[in-house]
């Protein structure tokens, strides 16, 4: 990493910047094919299968099968054509991002109607808000054991 990155200490969160990118390649190639209905169809009938036709990193296709988009955005996947798979599992972006945050759809739903999630303990990582990956994941979602592991850099 050549270029210092102030970006990094904000909990929660993961900047696509250049080398996110460069990372997440073919993962985000991956997704941008499932754009086509015989895609979709193919890795829904055989997903490993699937997945192995492309040059990820096996923890890059672990992911995918979990469908844990937080550990899919730490490995270089970009939220824009992470959407792909949701799409294909017949997912709304609202569910996707209530996932990723460990909230049922209509916690998520809430929190950003009103307001989303406070800037109070959320500004730099080791502060003791919501956001933070020692708080996550939330929500009784997240108290069930359905959404991913909440991943920081």
């Amino acid at each position: 990493m050549s270029l210092e990155k102030p970006y990094l200490n904000v909990p929660g969160t993961t900047i696509f910047d250049a080398e996110q990118s460069r990372l997440g390649y073919h993962l985000n190639q991956f997704c941008m094919s499932l754009m086509k209905a015989e895609n979709r169809v193919r890795f829904k009938a055989n997903e490993r299968a699937y997945l192995d036709e492309w040059a990820m990193t096996e923890e890059q296709k672990q992911a995918v099968l979990a469908r844990d988009l937080n550990r899919c955005i730490a490995l270089g996947g970009n939220i824009y054509f992470l959407a792909k798979i949701g799409a294909t599992d017949g997912k709304s972006f609202q569910q996707m991002a209530g996932s990723m945050t460990g909230m049922t759809e209509e916690e998520y739903r809430n929190m950003m109607v009103a307001g989303g999630r406070s800037v109070q303990g959320n500004r730099v990582v080791g502060e003791d808000g919501d956001a933070q990956a020692n708080r996550q994941p939330q929500g009784s979602a997240g108290q069930s054991g359905q959404a991913g592991q909440k991943v920081n850099k």
